[in-house]
């Protein structure tokens, strides 16, 4: 078997680095020459060639033209076997990029959804730009990824152009770095942290943006600090948080509001908090709550299609139409004066997690897509080890 080579595409380098690092390993294990193109310079692990591009999340920016004429130049130089993309913009400029070698080497292009930009509720504008780009690209695409029922049903019932639509339980939890730990420990956490033993600890991670909507918790906090004033809420994730540290001020929580910034240990966090919540609007499939599933904490989230894919009303958790604001401050007080009942959504989060989500049973779906597109004696060789 000749050398083989794969070229990973998004529209930032961090995005491997923090979602399929497992499947790059997985290539190198295998004798395969890794590559990657995105914007950044954050250092890799797996990876033998990185090309650094100026893909702009903007799809308007005049860098987008640049970064596709260089991700063209790169694909017929290296003679990729595989090409998959990732990203709005790393997907568009990737399949468009690799049409030349597509004919003239054979390459294929397969490309994972993280989330359609047009789904039931999202606005019109969204259907009216993304939804032609994903239908026309499809066309330009070996394999298409969804990571929710969804986007699933939603390409195949429009009769999306790609020679095979699979859907993948997103990118994987580590169920051994994300894990519950006993009771005795969370209080020394807690204590370790500067909380109180008793303090009742909700969890949100995500990058502060109008998305994210974390203004709709600290509304919830507002509401729940006279009714079980021992609850907390911690915020940690990027981005502008100033709107939401005044918000907190004018509501008078901003003693129950931790504003945490960008954790690097939130695999310590979680399991040292009770519960998790999430207020975003629009979600593929939100690793943030698979995290915390892992770690056992039950859910409390507003209506979308990722959450509801991992959220089972009364079975680990409780999803909330996000206008019923009354209804989540019930759910929340239901689960903290609870104890059993969070132990019982925990330990089925946890459970479904690994049955279903965690990074083992990804990269076995994942070798599944990938296996077609490997010489058959590769095929054959890996299917043994």
């Amino acid at each position: 078997m000749g050398h083989k080579k794969i070229l990973f595409c998004a529209t930032v380098d961090y995005h491997f680095q923090a979602f399929h690092l497992p499947m790059m390993k997985w290539f190198k294990d295998r004798g395969w020459e890794v590559h990657v193109a995105a914007s950044g310079n954050h250092p890799l692990e797996y990876t033998d060639k990185k090309y650094t591009i100026p893909i702009e999340r903007s799809p308007f920016k005049v860098n987008n033209y640049h970064a596709y004429k260089a991700l063209k130049s790169i694909m017929l130089e290296n003679h990729y076997s595989i090409i998959h993309s990732h990203t709005p913009l790393g997907g568009v400029l990737a399949r468009l990029a690799a049409r030349t070698s597509r004919i003239s080497q054979g390459t294929k292009s397969v490309y994972t959804a993280h989330g359609f930009h047009f789904c039931k509720g999202a606005p019109l504008k969204n259907w009216m730009l993304y939804y032609p780009v994903e239908w026309a690209l499809s066309s330009l695409t070996d394999t298409l990824i969804t990571i929710n029922q969804e986007d699933f049903k939603l390409a195949s019932s429009h009769h999306f152009f790609a020679k095979e639509i699979k859907h993948v339980h997103g990118v994987g939890v580590n169920v051994d770095r994300f894990t519950p730990i006993s009771e005795k420990e969370k209080l020394l956490r807690k204590q370790s942290l500067g909380y109180h033993p008793n303090d009742c600890l909700l969890f949100y991670a995500a990058e502060f943006n109008k998305n994210k909507n974390q203004q709709l918790l600290l509304k919830v906090m507002a509401k729940l600090k006279h009714r079980v004033p021992h609850v907390k809420l911690l915020l940690a994730g990027h981005g502008d948080d100033s709107a939401c540290k005044l918000l907190s001020d004018k509501l008078g929580i901003r003693n129950c509001v931790t504003f945490m910034g960008l954790r690097d240990d939130i695999d310590y966090l979680l399991p040292t908090c009770d519960l998790a919540v999430a207020s975003s609007i629009r979600e593929g499939l939100p690793v943030n709550i698979m995290e915390a599933m892992s770690c056992e904490l039950p859910i409390v989230a507003t209506v979308n299609r990722g959450h509801t894919e991992l959220i089972k009303n009364g079975v680990n958790g409780w999803i909330i139409p996000k206008e019923q604001e009354e209804l989540f401050v019930e759910k929340i007080i239901h689960l903290v004066t609870n104890n059993e009942l969070r132990k019982k959504y925990g330990s089925a989060g946890r459970k479904m997690m690994a049955d279903y989500y965690c990074i083992d049973q990804v990269v076995s779906e994942l070798t599944d897509v990938y296996s077609k597109y490997m010489s058959e004696e590769g095929v054959q060789q890996w299917a043994v080890q």
